[in-house]
């Protein structure tokens, strides 16, 4: 079977926590893999059209600015490639859970440039597509335990994209990034 051609199938209930459901539904396609791929590249061009002054942008005094969501989806994309690896090689240590709140404040990220923040989410998704691909059936249906809860690799492969893809949202109508605001 070649990498384009994987028979990955979407993850059952029992194969994720609660909090993956809605993120997963949010990526109707059959491959994780190529969902991934393409996002990256909507992102970036969405987030091109920011200008830096924007970047800092909180739509309430207590949400993150920009150029925070921006570096939480690094953040995230960094610990669900390394759960995915863990579980796919077998491992069956429990992992820990994670509190982005905690993260955030002292990542930094507002001092950085929004252009070197999509740089970076880019470089981490490009380490998540290469990790992916060299799963095969297998390692996509293997399981463990994050965060206290059952986890396969397949439901973290949905949950990557899904969770771009609700940040993605907010940031169109709730920041009006790309020109879409909601009440």
């Amino acid at each position: 079977m070649t990498a384009l051609s994987r028979a990955i199938g979407r993850p059952e209930p029992d194969e994720m926590p609660s909090h993956f459901v809605g993120y997963i539904k949010r990526v109707p396609e059959l491959d994780p893999v190529t969902a991934c791929a393409a996002q990256i590249e909507d992102t970036a061009t969405l987030l091109r059209g920011v200008a830096e002054v924007d970047a800092m942008y909180r739509y309430a005094p207590d949400k993150w600015s920009i150029k925070e969501v921006v570096g939480h989806l690094a953040d995230v994309e960094r610990i669900m490639a390394y759960r995915a690896l863990r579980i796919a090689r077998g491992d069956t240590t429990p992992l820990p859970g994670f509190d982005e709140n905690a993260y955030v404040p002292v990542a930094r990220f507002d001092t950085r440039s929004l252009a070197d923040l999509v740089a970076e989410l880019r470089t981490a998704r490009a380490g998540t597509l290469a990790l992916l691909r060299t799963f095969d059936t297998e390692a996509w249906r293997r399981r463990g335990t994050a965060s206290g809860k059952p986890v396969s690799v397949r439901a973290i492969g949905f949950m990557i994209p899904g969770h771009e893809r609700h940040h993605v949202e907010i940031l169109r109508t709730r920041y009006g990034v790309g020109g879409v605001v909601q009440g």
